[in-house]
This record gives structure tokens, sequence and C-alpha cells, in this order.
């Protein structure tokens, strides 16, 4: 589903970086300050013992300089603990805007972005992804800080004696090529790691959501085998990452002593000929010591290259281009639907091809056609829940795409066949999307859906908690149905929404449903001859077009429109 990122992607992970710096400037500043203040005292600190060394050795007086070797240790401990706070808070804060970033992005996509990377991978990377990628601030100012440690100490030994910063210089090279290659093959290995992981989310979200069929099939240990299917390959991306880190800690560690001998002994000799003292030989120790400082180096960049993988994979769905909007509002109408040559393409294969169709305001048309004819993309297409690869679609004659946002919401409602029931009571999952509640606009639209009986036998009526409200199917329907009634909108697009209720509350809804409206236009798909029956047309999709267009009466005489209805049936018995 989701694909390596290529250079689109490259530049909008570069660009969510800067934008994740840029909203957390004033605490990354704050960060760096600290980091700066706490590498500064800790390059001083070597400089105040060496000299206070030399004083005790003389016999001097050394008592201040005691106290300020300890005042820097103190001012040490309490700037790493500022630094451990304004890390903490800094990656919260940057972990919060990215996820409300990625949610709205996600949102707006609407049903492609489930359908280009899987709900699994998506919330694994609204979960894990993030947190990783809001690490990036904190990381990035610990990298500095690990860095100008090194710089300090190696101006550090130039100050003590350039000898001593030379023979550190002539070795340097070494280190910095090792840490350049562990940045890239960290990289590498951790975005190969996230991907897997996403792969393994995406499979479990499947799963979970059919549990009910894998119990009744009795594949439970078949469905566990295939969710963990991709684990060796994370075993083996893991174990490869863990060497990487290994293997460049293991050189640095070997190169790193063997600079800080070399340093010693030159500052020995320098010793010796008497041109460093007992205090400088200390303090060109401890230099030496930070001016190698590659552990932390090691760390801080595998922190750094763990937070840009992961924001990697946040880009891969925010370079996913969000629906444009227009400027214009819709004039007074029936709510009269034009499709003009609508192209849609899923998946590599052409599902709706150069279709044209008009539905006249107040009308209720019916879509009928085999399994895969593209019967719910064109609903989708048809309320701009999706936007069509070529041609457009008008209401009232104008554009979908020219609508604002807001107007577009306002004149188009759905109702699903598995409706997701969102909101804390039924009232509110009733008013979902209205901008003013009003319950006798909600009491209207549950008895129109015929919800209200059921809704008033719940504990608390309208009251009760959605997710506490025993319900069937078809009474989830209703309410799905109630939702998209209560919203008044000039255009009703039902997508399967009457499958799972029985014969008689269907008969009861179709009733009030296909009752005129001047002001309500119905497109509804129907896998029943008496649903279709009730509409004041009936569109045959076929092939990706209309093959005809009529009345449900005028087409049952056509022997593969009657077929139609039953291979229908089969398909849904056996989806459910």
């Amino acid at each position: 589903m989701n694909s390596r990122p290529d250079s689109a992607t490259s530049a909008a992970g570069r660009a969510l970086s800067h934008a994740v710096l840029r909203q957390g400037r004033a605490r990354c500043a704050a960060l760096c300050a600290v980091s700066t203040a706490a590498t500064a005292a800790g390059l001083l600190l070597p400089a105040l013992l060496g000299h206070t060394l030399d004083l005790l050795l003389d016999r001097a007086p050394a008592a201040r300089w005691v106290g300020a070797c300890a005042g820097v240790v103190l001012l040490l401990a309490l700037l790493d603990g500022c630094a451990g706070v304004l890390t903490g808070t800094a990656g919260a804060h940057a972990t919060a805007w990215l996820r409300r970033r990625l949610i709205g992005h996600v949102l707006a996509l609407g049903p492609r972005a489930t359908a280009r990377f899987g709900a699994g991978d998506l919330v694994a990377r609204w979960v894990g992804n993030a947190a990783q990628a809001g690490t990036a601030p904190g990381a990035l100012a610990a990298l500095l800080s690990a860095l100008a440690g090194p710089v300090g100490g190696v101006v550090a030994l130039g100050l003590i004696d350039p000898w001593l910063a030379a023979v550190f210089l002539a070795g340097a090279p070494v280190l910095a090529l090792l840490l350049r290659a562990f940045a890239r093959d960290t990289t590498a290995c951790v975005a190969e790691y996230q991907r897997v992981q996403g792969r393994i989310a995406t499979a479990l979200a499947e799963a979970i959501g059919g549990s009910r069929t894998i119990r009744a099939a009795g594949v439970a240990d078949r469905e566990t085998a295939r969710i963990l299917a991709p684990l060796p390959e994370l075993s083996r991306v893991g174990h490869r990452m863990w060497r990487v880190q290994g293997r460049a800690a293991a050189q640095a560690v070997t190169v790193a002593p063997l600079l800080n001998l070399v340093v010693l002994a030159v500052a020995g000799l320098l010793l010796a000929r008497h041109r460093l003292s007992v205090g400088d030989m200390l303090a060109a120790s401890r230099y030496a010591v930070l001016a190698t400082g590659v552990g932390a180096l090691v760390g801080q960049l595998a922190a750094l290259a763990r937070a840009r993988a992961a924001t990697a994979r946040l880009a891969e769905v925010t370079a996913e281009p969000r629906p444009d909007h227009g400027t214009r509002r819709l004039p007074p109408g029936p709510g009269r639907l034009e499709l003009r040559a609508v192209t849609a393409i899923r998946g590599g294969r052409t599902v709706l091809d150069g279709l044209d169709l008009t539905i006249p305001g107040g009308t209720t048309l019916a879509l009928v056609g085999r399994s895969g004819t593209g019967k719910s993309l064109l609903a989708e297409v048809a309320g701009r829940l999706a936007d069509p690869d070529a041609g457009e679609v008008l209401l009232d004659g104008v554009p979908l795409r020219d609508l604002t946002h807001d107007e577009l919401r306002r004149a188009v409602a759905y109702a699903f066949e598995r409706p997701a029931l969102l909101g804390t009571t039924i009232e509110d999952t009733l008013s979902f999307g209205l901008t003013a509640r009003s319950p006798a606009v909600v009491g209207a639209a549950a008895r129109r859906a015929q919800a209200d009986d059921f809704v008033r036998r719940l504990p608390d009526g309208y009251a009760t908690r959605t997710a506490d409200a025993p319900r069937s199917g078809g009474e989830s329907q209703r309410l799905g149905l109630a939702r998209a009634f209560a919203r008044g909108a000039r255009l009703l697009i039902l997508d399967d929404a009457l499958s799972s209720l029985d014969t008689v509350t269907e008969h009861r809804i179709t009733q009030t449903l296909f009752t005129p409206a001047p002001t309500e236009t119905r497109l509804l798909i129907a896998h029943r001859p008496t649903t279709a029956a009730h509409a004041d047309h009936v569109a045959w999709l076929h092939a990706g077009r209309v093959r005809a267009l009529g009345t449900h009466e005028e087409l049952w005489r056509e022997a593969e429109y009657r077929a139609v209805f039953g291979e229908v049936a089969g398909a849904r018995e056996a989806r459910s």
C-alpha cells in the first residue's frame, strides 16, 4: 500500500522537519541555550581544575578556586536538569503538533487516505512515528551540544599548546568518516524497520475488523500467522540496525582512546620540557576526552536518524494533495446533479469510464449494477468524498470543486451501509456535523428513519451514551439515516444504507424517503428490486458507464437486469 519516499516525498519530509522546528522555535532556542551553557560550563571545568591543582601544588591559597569548581559542578547539574525538562516538553509539544496536522490531513483526504495507506498503517504512523518524529527538536539540540563539546575541546587544547590540537586534528578525519557512515546506514535501517512495523499494524487492523468472520471460520491460528509473518523480517532489520550502531560505537571506542593516548603522550613530553604544568596536563587530559566524545555523538546521531525516518513516513501521508475548495456558494435550486464525462481510476483499473448522468432536482435515482461496477465510487464522487480523475460533477449548475468546504458539506448528506456513529450520546450522534443543534429537528429525523421508538425505549432515551446503547445492525443503519435526514441537505446519498433493514421497516422508510420533495434530490444504491421500484429512475451501471436509464418497470423486462439483483444478493451474503 505504501511506497518508498520519492523526491517529492523527500522534499515534503524536509519541509515537515523544518515546520516542526519552526512551531517550537521558542522551546528549541531555550533548549539550545541551556545545552550550550552546559557545554560551556563543561569546557570551563577542566581549566578550573587544572589551575586549582597548580595552586595546591604550589601551596598557594586555593579556597576560592575550589569553591569555583564546586559551583561549576552544581551549575552543570542544574543545567542538565533544565535540559531534560525542556527536552521532554519540546518533544511533547512537537508530537502533539504533528498528530494534529496528520489527523487533519487524513480526515481531509477522506477515503483516499485509507485506500492508499491502510487504517492500521495510518494508526501506526499517528501513534508511533509521530512520537518518534517529535523527538527531533530535542535530538537536534543535543546533537549541537554534543558537537560543541569536541569543538570546544580542540580549541582548548590549542590554547594550552598548539601541538596538542595539531596531534588531535591529524586523527579527526577518521572519526568524521565513521560518523558519516553511521548516520547514513542508521537512517536506512530505521526507515525499513518502521515500514515493516506499518505492515504488521495494517494486518492487525484488518483482523480486528473481521474478528467475527475469523472466529466463525475457525482460522484464528492462520490469521495470527499471517499478522506475524513479517516478524522475521522485522527481527532481521532490527538486528541489522543494532549491528550498525554497535559497529560504529566499537570503531569509535577503538579510535578515540588511541587519539587520547597520543594527545597525553605529547602532553607528557611538553610537561617534561617544562612547557606545561601539572594542572595543564590534567586539563589537557580532560579536553582530550571531550574532543573525542564520539559516544555521545553516536547516540545523538542515532536518535536524530530515528526521528528523521519517522518524519519521512509522516511526510508520505502529508505529501498526498488535499482537495482544494473554491469560494462559490450554491444558488437556490432543487438539487440537480450532473456528472459529465466522469472517469475514476482505482488501483490501476478504470472503474468509471467517461460516465455521464443527470439527476433532475427533487427526484430519486437508484444505482443498480453487478458487484464491482463502481456504484460506491460513483456515490463518493457525487458528493465529493473523492475526486474523479477526469470530468466534473455539478450541483445546481455549480462544479463541486468551486464550492467552499462548508457550503459543500451543508448541501450533501450521506448515509452508509455501516455507519460510524460518532458522538457521546444518541442526540450527539444524530446532531453530528450540524452547526446548530435542534432537538425538534433530531426528533423529526429519527421519526422519518423509524428510529424514534427504539431510541425512546433506551434507558435514557436520546441522552443514552451511544457506546452503551444496545442495537442491531438495522438499528445502527436507522440512526445513520436519521443523522443524514437531520442535515436537511439538498442532495441525499444513500450508499447501501437500507441493506440491514427488515422488510417492514424498509417499507415504512421508503414511503417517507421517496415522497416527492422539491428541494431534496436522492441518490441511492439499490440491491433489492423493491427499493429500485420506488425510485423515479434507475441507472444501470455496466463496465464503468450507464448501460441504461429508465424506470425499474421498464428495465425489468431485460433478463440481464433481473439477473443483477440475484448476483448482488449472493455477493452480499458472501461478504457478510
